[in-house]
């Protein structure tokens, strides 16, 4: 059940230790995860306080991921204060203009900034991997896999050959794990909600990045089909044809990164398929049914090309049409 958006008992002590004695505190965001977000705000400066509970949570891995960013010239939230003992942390405050309402405001805006989007990850494969991350590869992918057969089809009622599942991706998958490219930082979760616009920050410092901590070393078409397959907003297919080739063209990439951008498409959007369900029958959050529809729409175009041809077989032989995008809209 998705946690209420009351500041823990501990905060305002928290809060008082570091400066903000008395300050005001504001709900600001939970997510799929047991984190929650408040603002803090006093005497005219505000900041975020995240509250990340432990044991289901450990603030470290965000702190560090942080300061990697920071480091390598990109925009991430500075760590203000920590108490780690009760995962309380105090972080920049990058406003309240993110991504996803600034192209919902501004559609004219959308190549504009997706080029900055696609920019950022330019300048972040230029650097070395973040030390100490796991690896995204071959054997992450498939157990990543394992959540749409585990979850999906038990809650829609399907009987499916895991097998063949297992088998076709695979398939399909091998050849990118071997293909030569990467290891690059993935911050694992970079879409249109996780990206913040930054006031007076320019080029690709404009963008305030989120929630990466999960980030991993792995392949660099990842990041950029989240950024364009968005589970939140749709893209137009235009756009994400042009910053595929925006992309390839400055980090000097050729046809193999273009198969890979395909195919971790449609791996991600298999994956995000059994994570909105396990959200719903798990973990008590519905609402991520409505994205289910937007999820097949984008995973019905990945699976239209030719290098996901034995996992678009598996698909047509064990899930039936109405068990895609319609069962979702009933």
């Amino acid at each position: 059940m998705a946690a209420p958006m009351i500041p823990p008992a501990t905060a305002p002590a928290f809060l008082a230790a570091h400066g903000w004695d008395g300050a005001e505190i504001l709900p600001l965001a939970g997510d799929a995860s047991f984190r929650r977000y408040f603002r803090v705000v006093k005497d005219g400066r505000s900041a975020v306080l995240m509250d990340a509970p432990p044991p289901e949570e450990d603030p470290r891995p965000f702190i560090a991921a942080a300061q990697w960013l920071l480091d390598v010239g990109l925009s991430a939230p500075a760590t203000l204060a920590r108490d780690l003992e009760r995962g309380l942390l105090l972080i920049d405050d990058f406003g309240n203009a993110r991504l996803r309402e600034a192209l919902d405001a501004a559609p004219h805006r959308e190549e504009e900034l997706y080029a900055l989007a696609t920019d950022l990850l330019v300048h972040l494969h230029a650097h070395p991997p973040m030390r100490g991350v796991p690896p995204h590869g071959l054997d992450r992918w498939l157990e990543e896999l394992q959540l749409f057969v585990d979850w999906y089809c038990p809650a829609l009622g399907l009987d499916v050959d895991r097998a063949g599942f297992d088998a076709a991706w695979r398939e399909v998958l091998a050849p990118v794990a071997g293909d030569g490219l990467g290891p690059v930082t993935v911050l694992r979760d970079y879409h249109a909600e996780n990206i913040m616009l930054v006031a007076g920050r320019e080029g690709i410092a404009h963008l305030g990045l989120l929630d990466f901590q999960d980030a991993v070393a792995g392949h660099p078409a990842y990041d950029l089909a989240s950024v364009l397959e968005d589970a939140r907003r749709d893209v137009s297919p235009g756009i994400e044809r042009a910053m595929i080739d925006r992309y390839v063209a400055a980090a000097g990439q050729g046809a193999g990164y273009e198969r890979a951008y395909w195919v971790l498409a449609g791996q991600r959007n298999t994956r995000i398929l059994g994570v909105f369900t396990r959200l719903w029958k798990r973990d008590g959050k519905p609402g991520y049914r409505a994205f289910q529809p937007r999820m097949w729409g984008l995973l019905e175009r990945d699976l239209a090309h030719e290098a996901l041809a034995p996992v678009r077989a598996w698909f047509d032989a064990n899930v039936p049409a109405k068990q895609r995008a319609e069962a979702w809209r009933r």
